[in-house]
């Protein structure tokens, strides 16, 4: 799979753009705010209906424009297709293929897979729990496009039961005008355990899947590593019950997050707010007790704090700790780009070669780092890449290059 050609039209900075593509590697060169992560971001933005850098489409829209347009024709198999999507403030979007309106854009996810490395994946190390939550649900939706239409019914009950908790806990307190709210929640509750069960078997069964995927990636960008040092977990907000991790049984899920609700509810009543559910859930990252692959930070390694914490080196060979909080720099570094790299081979592995785009990411890293890095997705049949200088892409990577100046696309 590839994108042969990129049109934008009042996407970000850009009033109109037509760029060729092809397969293999291509560089886009220019200094910050020229806008070559603008041209990657609309390739990705097709793929997943959302930004990597923005959490809504508003920023998208070129100021004073009344739409955007972003359009690519994607090849795969031989066969080529053409994906646009328009995007409309204040209104419903829309998805077309081959100039046919879709019944819903969210149709369109899926059609083209992207996975994106950039300077923010370091948030998914040392950020918070909903960072992770969205890795997953990026790639539960990539892998099953179906799933888009689960979330978005999570996130709509999940905002009225939270509103109908608010209310029935005014009327715990004595408010006559809320005392129906108390008789519907049971109704509210059902309908979370029914998708939110769903949604906590796909994450967990795609996390066990993921896992071996992470080991071997962590072992390919950190120096000195093993596969059994990069450990991923899934961690639900109640205790689940024994479950097959690789086909869990939703059947059961929804059994035990029924009970949780029930136990929580008085909780929930008083704060006004969900407590039990995926929403609540997080992805659990660990290391294993090894030297730290990246000298360039000064930090301890966690070799280091294992002797620190008073373990004999026997117990310290096996101790696993959460990166957040006790890896080095290099080592967040490397696990940030180990979960990508799991997911483009797990992607890889059912089919399709997703399409690699490098944000800026190699000014992040050291020289060793780059040239393993690069070696790893030289391969792959599309790679896109944005750097500031020349410099900062790494010879393996040497392909088609443009220059971006001040909204202009040249190829070199």
């Amino acid at each position: 799979m590839h994108v042969s050609h990129l049109a934008l039209h009042n996407f970000r900075s850009y009033r109109l753009v037509e760029v060729p593509l092809g397969p293999g590697v291509t560089a886009f060169v220019g200094r910050n705010g020229q806008g070559k992560t603008n041209l990657v971001e609309a390739i990705d933005y097709l793929s997943r209906l959302s930004s990597h850098r923005v959490a809504s489409d508003a920023p998208l829209i070129r100021s004073g424009a009344p739409q955007a347009i972003v359009r690519a024709a994607v090849v795969k198999d031989g066969r080529t297709a053409v994906l646009e999507v328009e995007l409309n403030p204040g209104k419903s979007n829309k998805g077309r293929i081959n100039k046919s309106t879709l019944p819903r854009v969210r149709d369109l996810v899926g059609l083209l897979r992207t996975v994106v490395f950039s300077p923010e994946d370091l948030t998914l190390v040392k950020g918070d729990p909903g960072d992770r939550r969205r890795f997953l649900d990026d790639l539960l939706v990539l892998r099953t496009p179906r799933l888009a239409g689960v979330l978005a019914d999570y996130d709509r009950i999940l905002k009225q039961r939270s509103t109908l908790l608010k209310t029935a806990g005014n009327a715990r307190r004595g408010s006559s005008s809320a005392e129906g709210a108390l008789s519907t929640l049971d109704v509210w509750d059902s309908h979370l355990v029914r998708v939110g069960s769903e949604l906590l078997a796909e994450r967990i069964a795609l996390v066990t899947e993921l896992r071996p995927y992470v080991g071997a990636a962590y072992a390919a960008v950190a120096r000195g590593a093993s596969r059994d040092d990069a450990h991923v977990d899934y961690k639900s907000s109640f205790v689940l019950p024994e479950i097959d991790e690789a086909a869990p049984d939703t059947e059961v899920l929804a059994e035990a997050l029924l009970a949780e609700l029930a136990r929580r509810r008085s909780d929930e009543l008083d704060r006004g707010v969900c407590l039990v559910g995926p929403h609540r859930d997080d992805l659990v990252l660990t290391l294993g007790n090894r030297p730290d692959p990246g000298p360039e930070s000064g930090e301890e390694s966690g070799q280091e704090l294992g002797q620190e914490l008073g373990e004999d080196d026997d117990r310290a060979a096996v101790l696993r700790l959460p990166v957040k909080g006790y890896a080095s720099h290099g080592e967040s570094w490397s696990f940030a780009l180990a979960l990508r790299l799991a997911s483009y081979d797990l992607l890889r592995s059912e089919g399709d070669d997703p399409i690699l785009i490098l944000d800026d990411v190699f000014a992040e890293l050291d020289t060793g780092r780059r040239a393993q890095l690069a070696e790893l997705v030289a391969g792959a049949e599309q790679v896109l890449v944005t750097a500031a200088v020349p410099e900062d892409v790494p010879e393996a990577l040497a392909g088609v290059r443009y220059t971006v100046a001040a909204g202009e696309v040249t190829r070199e």
